[in-house]
């Protein structure tokens, strides 16, 4: 998790206040995880597999939707 501060093109991501968790690959089917703040970070791209936002969303209008 963390705030997003910037993204380009390519979906190279700019988090801040990162925390990364960790699960035990050796017993996937435990609930436990570790978790470690890793602060000002930058995500590949390629390497991303899911955003979703954390605190819920909110549906905005189109600024690029010309009126009729």
């Amino acid at each position: 998790t963390g705030v997003l501060k910037g993204f380009d093109q390519l979906l190279n991501i700019v988090l801040d206040e990162a925390v990364e968790t960790m699960h035990d690959p050796e017993n996937p089917d435990s609930s436990e995880v570790q978790q470690r703040s890793v602060g000002l970070v930058v995500l590949r791209g390629p390497s991303i597999i899911l955003v979703s936002p954390t605190d819920g969303s909110e549906e905005i209008e189109n600024p690029f939707v010309q009126a009729e």
